[in-house]
């Protein structure tokens, strides 16, 4: 029989989750509702607006959290009936270590697993991407700008970027693998952001590299789109060895990367 999950009740509150990282650590939560079993398969959640006031969080977090959830095949939207916890999969689903949401030193392993998936997803978007993707990329580039004017920090609009590049690869399971690696690429972007974001000549080298991948996608270019988005990840590494987030000696030595004139060169 299906049933309706409840907010808890004013006897039991909820605990209120810190300013950081609130989608992030709200579907964490939900995650954990739904594999211990508290949220059954059938379970319909509660409203965005339920949600937001049961977790002291606003309703644009609480669909951040949902969208992570549905990308991890963990709820699904019914139209006009709301979001329901799916049934539980045949196969384990791919789920990494928590504690990645915590660890600033984990944030290289994430940008390695981000340098490892977003070169060849680029090459792709250079060669499959629609004129109404390239539109979409040019659009994101100006709400990462808009967003950092306005003195936000922008990861939102630099997440939705590197969205719109797996959906211009033309292979829906980059969408839900990127989808599920969100969680953990947004702890680690706003790390990079901050970072970014106390040097004007970082952010300036964010916006040129951000750039470059979007003229090499437009110009139908693989080996530079490749070769842009490696470089973004890999200088944004550097930035933060610069910044003293992190420590050179938790990334692998590695030899100056070519660009593509100088592989084509004989």
């Amino acid at each position: 029989m299906q049933t309706t999950a409840t907010a808890p009740t004013a006897a039991s509150p909820p605990l209120r989750l810190d300013a950081d990282r609130l989608s992030d650590r709200l579907a964490l939560r939900l995650g954990q509702m739904i594999e211990s079993g508290q949220l059954a398969p059938g379970d319909r959640l509660p409203t965005e607006q339920q949600l937001a006031s049961t977790h002291g969080v606003s309703r644009t977090v609480v669909r951040e959290a949902v969208h992570q959830l549905k990308s991890r095949a963990l709820v699904s939207s019914r139209q006009g009936s709301g979001v329901f916890v799916s049934p539980k999969p045949t196969h384990q689903a791919l789920a990494f270590d928590p504690s990645v949401l915590e660890s600033v030193d984990a944030v290289v392993h994430v940008v390695e697993v981000r340098r490892v998936l977003e070169g060849e997803i680029a090459a792709l978007a250079a060669e499959r991407a629609s004129r109404s993707h390239i539109a979409a990329l040019r659009r994101s580039l100006k709400a990462i700008d808009a967003a950092v004017a306005a003195g936000q920090d922008g990861v939102a609009e630099d997440l939705e970027f590197h969205r719109v590049i797996g959906e211009s690869a033309g292979n829906p399971q980059f969408r839900l693998l990127l989808g599920f690696l969100e969680q953990y690429l947004r702890a680690a972007m706003r790390i990079t952001r901050g970072n970014e974001a106390r040097r004007q000549d970082f952010m300036e080298a964010v916006q040129e590299e951000h750039r470059a991948i979007v003229e090499a996608i437009a110009a139908r270019d693989p080996v530079a789109a490749r070769h842009h988005a490696l470089q973004h990840l890999i200088r944004g590494e550097d930035r933060l060895i610069e910044g003293g987030v992190i420590s050179p000696a938790i990334r692998p030595r590695r030899g100056p990367s070519k660009s593509p004139k100088q592989r084509k060169a004989p």
